[in-house]
């Protein structure tokens, strides 16, 4: 298992982590075999956006004897109510839904509390201004939450909270065909087949910009829906029509800026493992970029999406990561620091580039990579 860094909060977590879907799965008996065989893989992070008391107690028994070899992402203002699911924003009950979580879930912390699930600016102004982050921001001083999240669908209400400076971990819907739609408070938009009716062409810029300063800022994104639910996996449903699979959406999301786990739905320990089986797999099994270059209705067409196709370079450049620490530095219009760190610590750099043109063969979306190597030996000073 590959660990990486959860923006600044110091976590290290690993890449492949748990959804809560199938916790509940044959009366929550599942839920403890999912956390073994989670545990044997090296799988220690998880979410748990569930507030049905029967899973969060599995989760508890489950958790009892090595709460430490897992990293918490549950979720402030999900709370259980006449049977059902509910979210709220009344303080009071938020508070007692909070306090009732740690009972359940037998722990005293959470690692990652999460504001759950604020997919309007004006929801966030509320969040904002009716005590809800002054709450999260009281655990984080109590120690009984260790970071401050938000979960979110809409780029434009996540973008404001980062930019707020109130969260540190961002949990967001990452997956290819998500990334090419406008921002939308209604968060069924994702997956309307209508929307992906006309041609769709390259990611929708409020997600590249919310990405890029996830990554300047140092906030880590947690991400959900990896699999549209399931519908990219399957060509009659995805809204790409063509199938996915699961090792090539999870190696999409990995590659977004900012993104450190892939929380990945599991109903049973098999599909856990399909999951993990990514850490193992070959590139090959992991590209994705020739199947999005076949994609009907969605083109990716002069738009670089990381995907490597352009190597190997005769000059030994990682021309993808060259051009995601370009892309950081133009949206940001100045250079940050981490970015201009990143770049230096490469073994080769854009100035190095002889033009020869080699890459732009190989690229299936047409990139015109030579003048991003120009742009970058200028951005970057080499």
């Amino acid at each position: 298992m590959i660990y990486r860094e959860l923006g600044n909060t110091g976590l290290k977590v690993s890449e492949i982590g748990m959804g809560c879907e199938g916790f509940g799965e044959d009366g929550c008996r599942m839920t403890a075999k999912l956390f073994d065989a989670a545990e044997v893989a090296g799988v220690n992070y998880f979410d748990l956006y569930a507030s049905n008391p029967a899973v969060r107690e599995a989760v508890g028994n489950a958790l009892r004897g090595r709460r430490e070899k897992f990293i918490a992402q549950s979720h402030i203002c999900s709370v259980w109510q006449n049977g059902q699911y509910k979210r709220t924003r009344k303080l009071s009950e938020v508070k007692a839904g909070f306090e009732l979580s740690l009972k359940q879930l037998q722990t005293d912390y959470i690692d990652v509390g999460t504001i759950h699930y604020c997919d309007a600016l004006d929801d966030w102004r509320t969040i904002e201004q009716n005590g809800i982050l002054d709450y999260a921001r009281e655990l984080k001083a109590s120690g009984r939450i260790r970071h401050i999240g938000l979960s979110s669908h809409n780029p434009q209400v996540a973008l404001k909270a980062v930019e707020s400076g109130a969260i540190e971990v961002l949990m967001f819907s990452v997956n290819p065909c998500y990334d090419l739609l406008p921002a939308s408070e209604d968060v069924e938009q994702l997956w309307a087949l209508e929307n992906y009716a006309e041609h769709l062409t390259n990611m929708d810029p409020d997600r590249q910009r919310l990405y890029e300063t996830c990554q300047r800022r140092g906030v880590g994104i947690t991400v959900m829906k990896c699999f549209g639910g399931g519908d990219l996996l399957n060509a009659e449903l995805s809204p790409a029509g063509v199938a996915l699979t699961a090792h090539q959406c999870i190696h999409y999301a990995l590659s977004r800026p900012a993104v450190a786990v892939v929380l990945a739905g599991a109903h049973s320990v098999e599909q856990l493992m399909e999951s993990v089986a990514y850490e193992d797999a070959s590139d090959a099994e992991k590209d994705y970029a020739l199947t999005f270059a076949s994609f009907p209705k969605i083109s990716w067409q002069g738009y670089c999406v990381y995907c490597s196709h352009c190597a190997p370079c005769v000059k030994k450049i990682d021309i993808a990561a060259v051009t995601k620490f370009l892309h950081l530095a133009e949206a940001q219009g100045t250079m940050p620091e981490t970015v201009r760190e990143h770049y230096a610590a490469l073994s080769h750099h854009a100035g190095e580039c002889i033009q020869c043109g080699l890459c732009e063969t190989r690229c299936p979306f047409g990139v015109k990579i030579r003048d991003n190597m120009k742009r970058a030996a200028q951005v970057f000073g080499y």
